[in-house]
């Protein structure tokens, strides 16, 4: 890792390294409360040397697969990562993004990729045989598709600054051009009545040259800023994804089950004045996005719904959001979503207000049904 740190390209864009680390953290919160704790994350140059040292040694790993298992028994076939890059008219890199597809039975669905965060590394599973070429051809379609989406996305925002750009700056050069005409003008007049003004007319001219240069320039970089076209996707890794053992069974999610939580969520933020949009297929570590009367989010609702009484689990990426956002973030529990009469469970802020009684294999943690009861918001 010191070896890859102390090259010239490394020390330009990171910086060095130091000899020790005594305390390091990766949360932001830790950093503040404890200053003499180092903040790693992306940028600093321990996080990117071990990062760089990781691509060096095991980058291809990733293309020989592995299998992991998904403890809500959804997911049972093959996710395919792809990295998608965009470049603009400049050659520079316009975007990177990492891309995942689910393969099962010959259908292709796009996933986020950090799904694997929520999945439970397949100790000991051995995966069948399997034609990965076959399936790289099958996604192909839909990985150049959402990579095309993503140059669109990309180009918007380039739209957006290109207006800044000739709103300020080729107005701006514009402007000084035309000053400056206005400006020889009467110059050249006084030369034509026999003053000696040719050095003052001589670094104007310049001077709307150097401007007329640059503004040449400004508009050929912004439309080449404009330019925005896709690489060949580069195809970063597999893995086979199956179902949990029979033990763990009692904890998967039933599709029924989870429409009626949906809408019962749904139900009762339109009853109390909220707009709220499901975003559940994202995988964005919450549901549904609650906004009030003027479009604000107010509200990232994580949805969980059991057929009778019990606990719940939330993902580790349910977990890191409900840290992230704390008093925006809501737990909402529907219970005896199978009867009648669903009763549904608002708690606010769970991360500081629950306390999960265990962790499954690091990848849930679950919440037991007298914390979601004693802890519900009162409406």
């Amino acid at each position: 890792i010191r070896r890859i740190a102390e090259t010239d390209d490394f020390r330009q864009g990171f910086g060095g390294l130091v000899r020790r680390y005594p305390r390091i953290t990766f949360d932001k919160e830790s950093a503040f409360r404890n200053p003499d704790a180092e903040f790693v994350s992306f940028g600093h140059p321990l996080f990117e040397a071990v990062m760089r040292w990781i691509e060096e040694n095991y980058m291809e790993s990733p293309l020989k697969g592995a299998v992991f298992v998904d403890p809500d028994g959804k997911l049972d076939g093959y996710i395919l990562f792809y990295e998608g890059e965009v470049k603009d008219g400049t050659s520079s890199t316009a975007g990177k993004r990492l891309f995942a597809f689910y393969l099962k039975d010959g259908e292709v669905r796009p996933l986020p990729p950090h799904i694997i965060w929520d999945l439970e590394m397949g100790k000991g599973i051995e995966s069948e045989p399997v034609d990965i070429e076959e399936m790289k051809r099958q996604a192909m379609g839909h990985v150049i598709a959402r990579l095309d989406d993503y140059r669109r996305e990309i180009l918007t925002e380039r739209e957006r600054q290109a207006g800044i750009k000739e709103k300020y700056g080729i107005r701006s050069l514009e402007y000084l051009i035309r000053k400056l005409d206005g400006e020889l003008f009467p110059l050249k007049d006084r030369k034509l009545k026999g003053e000696n003004v040719d050095l003052a007319i001589r670094n104007k001219e310049e001077q709307k040259k150097r401007y007329e240069h640059s503004l040449n320039e400004l508009k050929a970089l912004i439309e080449k800023e404009r330019s925005l076209s896709i690489s060949t996707p580069r195809f970063a890794g597999i893995i086979r994804v199956v179902p949990p053992p029979g033990k763990q069974r009692g904890m998967r999610s039933d599709a029924e089950i989870e429409m009626v939580g949906m809408k019962v969520v749904m139900e009762y933020e339109r009853k109390h004045g909220r707009v709220p949009e499901d975003v559940s297929a994202e995988n964005l570590g919450f549901d549904v996005r609650s906004k009030d009367g003027e479009g604000r989010v107010v509200r990232y609702i994580e949805v969980k719904a059991r057929a009778g009484m019990g606990p719940v689990s939330l993902t580790r990426n349910e977990w890191f959001k409900a840290k992230r956002f704390r008093e925006e973030y809501y737990l909402y529990a529907v219970m005896n979503a199978a009867g009648e009469n669903p009763v549904l469970h608002i708690i606010q802020d769970p991360a500081s207000r629950l306390q999960p009684e265990e962790r499954v294999e690091v990848v849930r943690y679950v919440v037991p049904l007298e914390e979601i009861v004693s802890k519900r918001e009162e409406e």
